[in-house]
């Protein structure tokens, strides 16, 4: 029994073992099939969005942890600084990377400044990606209900044609003479 699996373990195909066991099952591949098929076709729809807000959380994150990093820096030796702490310096930048900007701590030298111009442009540029997102999320749901809404219109006009065929087959047969009927009454006399 070389290629047994050892005592314990369990396999991981069910559905595959039980289509294997009671073939009147066969057809059900094909659900799993279609299912598959489906999922990917929603994932590849959605994995370009999700893709880019995870980028943008880990970038916003960095930014933000390597902005504190860089006016602490700048910041700790100045004599009139109000940035001297790294929890501050972390204050601070989720402040103005969320263009919050509260006005409490803030750069007093140069090199300050200049990381703080680069972070608020970041937070910014951040606010734009977010924005966007939300907004391409949108319109994706809105072309989903148009054209649910294109469908069903295309039904009941297919239903409504059906509908009024059905009403000229049922008029054509009222109007008509029923021929086997009177045949039989003349014979009859």
């Amino acid at each position: 029994m070389a290629g047994a699996a050892p005592l314990g373990v369990r396999p991981r195909n069910w559905f595959d073992l039980v289509v294997l066991l009671a073939p009147m099952l066969r057809s059900l591949r094909l659900v799993q099939v279609i299912m598959v098929l489906g999922l990917v076709n929603k994932h590849a729809s959605t994995t370009l969005r999700a893709s880019v807000s995870r980028y943008a959380a880990v970038a916003a994150v960095l930014i933000v942890f390597c902005a504190a990093l860089a006016v602490l820096d700048a910041e700790r030796g100045a004599p009139d600084a109000v940035i001297t702490t790294f929890p501050d310096a972390l204050w601070w930048a989720a402040t103005t990377v969320t263009t919050v900007g509260y006005g409490d701590l803030y750069p007093v030298t140069m090199g300050g400044r200049l990381v703080a111009s680069v972070l608020f442009t970041a937070g910014i540029a951040l606010l734009g990606v977010v924005t966007a997102t939300l907004a391409s999320w949108f319109v994706e749901k809105f072309n989903e209900g148009q054209e649910s809404a294109a469908a069903t219109r295309q039904q009941v006009a297919e239903l409504a044609a059906e509908v009024r065929s059905l009403r000229a087959e049922l008029a054509a047969e009222r109007a008509e003479p029923p021929a086997a009927a009177s045949g039989e009454t003349a014979k009859a006399d």
